[in-house]
C-alpha cells in the first residue's frame, strides 16, 4: 500500500510518498525559515504564505522522485494537528481537494504522534547495509534523482535495519511538545508524562536568543556548546509532583539570570543586551552547561521509566532528538534496543506523515470525510 502525506504545520511544506509503512519513496521539504531568520523566530502569516505558493510544487515534486503517479497512490495521509492555523488550513485543504478530484481515502494525522512513526521507517531505492562506527548494522539509502544523466543520487539516508519493537517508549521532544509515551502497540499507548510549560525546543530557542545565537536555536546552541564547558554553571532543575513530568521554564530562567550575572549587570537589565557583554567562551560554557542540564532531564526520566516498564525498544524523535549530546547520552545510558529516526527526519517532514497514515489504514480507522475533516491547532494525543 502506498500512501501520499502532507505536512503543513509550522514554517515547512512537505510531502512524501511511503510504501507498507516502511519504505520511503520520496521525502520533499520545503523550507521558509531563512524568511523567520529576521524575526527570530517563525512568523505564522510568512509560514502560511509560503506554503500556499509551495504545497502544489513540492507535491509533485515527491510523486516524480518516488516515480510514482495518481494511480498508484492508495490515500492521502495529512496533518490536522497541532500546529499553525493557517498553516494547517494549507495542508488540510490541498489534501481534501485531492482527495475528492482524484478519488482517494483521506486520513488525519496527529503531527505529534507521527514522529515516533519516522523511526519506522527502514529502507529506501538502491538499499546495502552497512556498519557505523558505533559498530551498530544500518540501511544506507540513496536517493535517486529521477531521469537524471549521469545517474545523480541525493543525500544519503540512514534508517535502523528493524523496526521498533512494542512495548516500546516514546520520548517525543520538539519545538513545541516534550512528553514521554509508552505505546502497547499501534494507537495503544499511554502518556507518562509531559512539559508543564516551556518545551524543551522552545527552551533552546529561547537560551539561543539570550546568546545572542540565530535562528533556529537548537543546532546554534549545540554548535556552541562544543567549545564550552558543561559543569561551568550550576543550574537548577524544578521539583515535579510526577516521577516523569518536565519544566524547563526555570531553566530558563536560571540561564538568564546566570549570564546577567556573568555580564555584571542587574536582574532588571534586558535580555536583548547581554549578548555584547559576553565573551565567546562564556557563551560556550552558558551554552554547554545549559544543555548538559535539558539532556539530563530528559535522559533521567526516560532511565527510569525503561527501569519500570522494561520495553522492549526506545524512540526518541523530534526535532531535538537531532542533538548529538542527547544521542550520545542514549547511547550510553539505555541498556536496549535504542531508535532515532535520520536527523533529517527529526524535524518536520510528511514521511512521517505518510507512515502513521499506513499504520492507521493497517489497523482498520475509517477514512476520514473529504468535505467535512477540520484541523484542530491545539490536537493532542
Amino acid at each position: 500500500m502506498t500512501v501520499l502525506g502532507i505536512e503543513t504545520s509550522c514554517d515547512e511544506t512537505a510531502a512524501a510518498v511511503v510504501k507498507d509503512g516502511c519504505r520511503l519513496l520520496s521525502n520533499v521539504v520545503a523550507s521558509s525559515m531563512d524568511l523567520h531568520t529576521a524575526y527570530g523566530g517563525v512568523v505564522p502569516e510568512i509560514a502560511a504564505r509560503a506554503q500556499l505558493e509551495t504545497i502544489l510544487p513540492v507535491i509533485d515534486q515527491a510523486l516524480n522522485t518516488a516515480r510514482t503517479d495518481w494511480s498508484d497512490i492508495d490515500a492521502i495521509a495529512v496533518t490536522q494537528g497541532p500546529g499553525l492555523s493557517g498553516s494547517l488550513l494549507i495542508g488540510a485543504t490541498t489534501a481534501q481537494t485531492l482527495a475528492i478530484t482524484k478519488k482517494k481515502p483521506l486520513y488525519g494525522v496527529n503531527h505529534v504522534e507521527a514522529h515516533v512513526y519516522a523511526a519506522f521507517l527502514t529502507s529506501f531505492g538502491k538499499n546495502k547495509e552497512v556498519r557505523s562506527e558505533d559498530g551498530k548494522e544500518y540501511t544506507n539509502s540513496q536517493f535517486l534523482i529521477p531521469n537524471s544523466q549521469p545517474p545523480a543520487f541525493i543525500s544519503n539516508y540512514i534508517f535502523p535495519k528493524k523496526q521498533p519493537r512494542f512495548p516500546l517508549l516514546a520520548l517525543i521532544v520538539s519545538g513545541g511538545h516534550t512528553q514521554l509515551v509508552l505505546f502497547k502497540d499501534h494507537f495503544d499507548y499511554k502518556i507518562l508524562g509531559k512539559t508543564a510549560d516551556d518545551a524543551v525546543g522552545e527552551a533552546f530557542d529561547k537560551v539561543a536568543k539570550i546568546l545572542g545565537l540565530p535562528y533556529p536555536g537548537g543546532p546554534s546552541v549545540a554548535k556552541e556548546a562544543a567549545a564550552g564547558n558543561p559543569r561551568a554553571i550550576k543550574l537548577p532543575e524544578a521539583k515535579m509532583s510526577s516521577r516523569y513530568a518536565f519544566s524547563f521554564s526555570g531553566l530558563k530562567t536560571a540561564v538568564l539570570r546566570a549570564t546577567q550575572h556573568l555580564a555584571g549587570v542587574p536582574y532588571d537589565f534586558p535580555s536583548s543586551g547581554l549578548p555584547r557583554l559576553l565573551n565567546k567562551a562564556q557563551k560556550a560554557d552558558i551554552a554547554a552547561s545549559f544543555q548538559a542540564k535539558a539532556v539530563d532531564m530528559l535522559i533521567s526520566r526516560l532511565a527510569m521509566a525503561v527501569e519500570e516498564f522494561q520495553p522492549a525498544a526506545v524512540v526518541i524523535a523530534g526535532g531535538v532528538a537531532a542533538n548529538q549530546e542527547l544521542r550520545s547520552r542514549a547511547d550510553k545510558q539505555l541498556k536496549l534496543p535504542f531508535f532515532y529516526p535520520d536527523i533529517k527526519l527529526c524535524t518536520d517532514n510528511a514521511a512521517m506523515i505518510a507512515t502513521l497514515g499506513y499504520y492507521k489504514i493497517k489497523s482498520g480507522q475509517h477514512a476520514a470525510d473529504p468535505y467535512t475533516l477540520e484541523i484542530d491547532p491545539a490536537l493532542s494525543m
